[in-house]
């Protein structure tokens, strides 16, 4: 498959969200990216479901979820109603993880699993086959701007060599870090779903960016 684009609306001009989000639904990206913090999991605060469902207002594109929080099994019912298509939990906040993606499945979404930077791959196994997608961070989550973790590399072809037999088509999504710099390695790696703020919202031209990260 071709690799998928998802703009982090983490990185937009937050005054003019409409505006971006008309951007993203006018360009060649795939997805829209949703970051969730609560200044517990990590340590910056972003938004929650009034947010989520004014962007959904206006999205033509599936919204990604990635839940940066504690507890996410409190709230996957609300963020299924707030308007997300796919919801991302992290392994670290999730001491019943087989239930979680349970769950999920059975609101209708995507359902997939993040792992930090230190978190090996390996933990994963068990649980490969009953997922949509592994979330890989490539830098450590809670800000946007950070600088790539090298060893991502590594870790997804480590994915993608344990997922050949259990899960075959596991989607391997990235997130921080992505730019033009680096989106064919990671490509090469493995990966097929690139999640890209920074370098897209800084850029002159975001649709350009956008363009040029999908047709790497």
């Amino acid at each position: 498959m071709n690799h998928l684009i998802a703009p982090s609306i983490l990185a937009a001009d937050f005054a003019n969200l409409q505006r971006d989000i008309e951007m993203i639904n006018n360009s060649e990206a795939d997805w829209i990216h949703v970051d969730i913090m609560d200044g517990m999991f990590v340590p910056n605060i972003s938004f929650g479901f009034p947010v989520v469902s004014a962007v959904k207002k206006h999205a033509t594109k599936p919204l990604d979820v990635h839940l940066m929080i504690v507890e996410p099994d409190r709230y996957l019912k609300a963020f299924k109603d707030a308007g997300a298509d796919s919801i991302t939990v992290h392994y670290e906040a999730c001491p019943h993880l087989h239930r979680t993606i349970q769950v999920i499945k059975q609101l209708g979404c995507k359902a997939a699993v993040a792992i930090n930077p230190a978190t090996p791959v390996f933990l994963l196994e068990d649980i490969l086959g009953e997922l949509d997608m592994v979330l890989i961070m490539s830098v450590n989550p809670g800000f946007g701007g950070q600088h790539f973790i090298e060893n991502t590399y590594k870790k997804i072809k480590e994915l993608r060599t344990l997922s050949a037999d259990k899960n075959p088509d596991l989607l391997i999504e990235i997130d921080g870090g992505v730019d033009a710099t680096n989106v064919t390695k990671l490509i090469e790696a493995g990966a097929n779903v690139l999640v890209a703020g920074t370098s897209v919202f800084s850029s002159a031209s975001q649709p350009a960016a956008i363009s040029q990260l999908k047709h790497a």
